[in-house]
């Protein structure tokens, strides 16, 4: 069992009745998203695992086999949209659905279109309203 925190070991236990729980990755630099995200994500019922930036994730993806990933856009070390691009370039990773999120809410269009170059499924702004990532993953989980 792992203890709730920011380690990709993070996480809570669901009870066995529920077998189809849905494992989310999220990976963000910044501490308070990833503490907001899990919060919210783990009170509708899914396993959260985060991850502070992107340098791991290709390695975390493929031994964790999450059913989605988070993924912002602006960390240190290695960007969203590469980390994207290595998921989706990767046989063992690309057909996990992946979300992208930043901040960059004012340039809307470039978002969008970086986030189609890299192979994203879909994109979300910061700040963002938690009700609207958690539709956005239902229909990706479909």
């Amino acid at each position: 069992r792992g203890e709730k925190g920011f380690g990709i070991n993070g996480g809570v236990e669901m009870n066995s009745l529920n077998s189809a729980v849905k494992k989310i990755l999220v990976i963000d630099d910044e501490g308070d998203i990833l503490k907001v995200v899990r919060a919210r994500l783990e009170a509708n019922g899914y396993k959260v695992i985060t991850l502070d930036g992107g340098k791991s994730a290709l390695e975390v993806t493929k031994s964790e086999k999450p059913d989605i990933i988070l993924l912002d856009v602006v960390m240190p070390g290695k960007g969203g949209y590469d980390v994207c691009r290595d998921l989706k370039s990767d046989e063992a990773t690309r057909q996990i659905p992946v979300i992208i999120f930043t901040a960059y809410y004012s340039q809307e269009k470039e978002v969008e279109m970086k986030s189609a170059l890299a192979s994203a499924d879909d994109y979300i702004l910061k700040p963002f309203e938690g009700q609207a990532v958690i539709t956005k993953i239902k229909l990706l989980l479909k």
